[in-house]
């Protein structure tokens, strides 16, 4: 089995700055899936100067809504699926361990990320492994808070190489974005009750500083300059509008 056997599979939404150095690492694939939310700025052009892609347009629902297109977008006939952001990259490495992958028949495998900030890779962060690579016949694609989630049945294989995950959007994009995400979060939080140490931690007010300074531990700290500080930086701010988020919430419920 080849990677002919895996399609790739994209979200994008105004990726101009970071799509073109996505789909320079899927020219192997003989077809990849972008699925678009009516972006307003070069995306689409980019997507349709590449052969082997097959773009989409849709309107925005949910990040669930998106990704149950993609991974079964009209016509795809591939065994494997593979999602990815619109800034994540391929190595050449990673892709001979794909062909390992497939030689196995697992039904699917969890991939680290390699994070890079400021255009410089980190020597570590607080992502884990995710599930990204699967047969797109037994995935189950659901949504928490703003994150999407995909779940197979079966054993999984845990990869060694990494995708690399570098965003170069403009700091105003990514603040709009984290100020959405953390409305989503607050809203799955204040529905549920804290069931793992990191919801008991932001529930109780104390994930910003947390995770700013892990963040920067992970990152490398001081020896790592400023895309360790800049990561950290991130981290502290989303974790801060969630907090925000959350006591304004609990400070309304006290006055009604």
């Amino acid at each position: 089995m080849t990677v002919n056997e895996v399609t790739p599979a994209l979200l994008t939404f105004n990726e101009e700055p970071n799509l073109k150095r996505t789909l320079d690492t899927l020219t192997w694939a003989e077809r990849v899936i972008v699925v678009d939310s009516n972006s307003t700025d070069a995306t689409q052009e980019i997507a349709r100067s590449f052969s082997n892609v097959d773009l989409h347009i849709r309107p925005f629902v949910s990040y669930q809504d998106q990704w149950e297109f993609a991974v079964h977008a009209p016509g795809i006939c591939s065994r494997y699926v593979m999602t990815l952001d619109a800034d994540m990259r391929v190595t050449p490495a990673l892709l001979a361990e794909i062909e390992l992958f497939l030689s196995k028949g697992y039904e699917g495998g969890l991939i680290p990320l390699e994070l890079w900030s400021l255009g410089r890779p980190l020597k570590g962060s607080l992502c884990r492994p995710q599930l990204r690579l699967f047969k797109t016949d037994c995935v189950e694609i659901g949504q928490i808070g703003h994150a999407h989630h995909f779940q197979v049945p079966g054993s999984l294989y845990r990869f060694k190489q990494f995708l690399i995950h570098d965003d170069r959007k403009p700091v105003d994009r990514w603040i709009k974005s984290q100020t959405a995400y953390s409305a989503l979060e607050c809203s799955r939080l204040s529905h549920t009750a804290p069931s793992s140490w990191k919801d008991k931690l932001r529930a109780a007010g104390l994930m910003p500083l947390l995770a700013g300074a892990s963040a920067y531990v992970r990152a490398g700290g001081p020896w790592s300059g400023k895309p360790a500080y800049q990561y950290a930086l991130e981290r502290f701010t989303y974790e801060s509008l969630l907090a925000m988020r959350m006591l304004a919430g609990a400070e309304e419920e006290r006055t009604i």
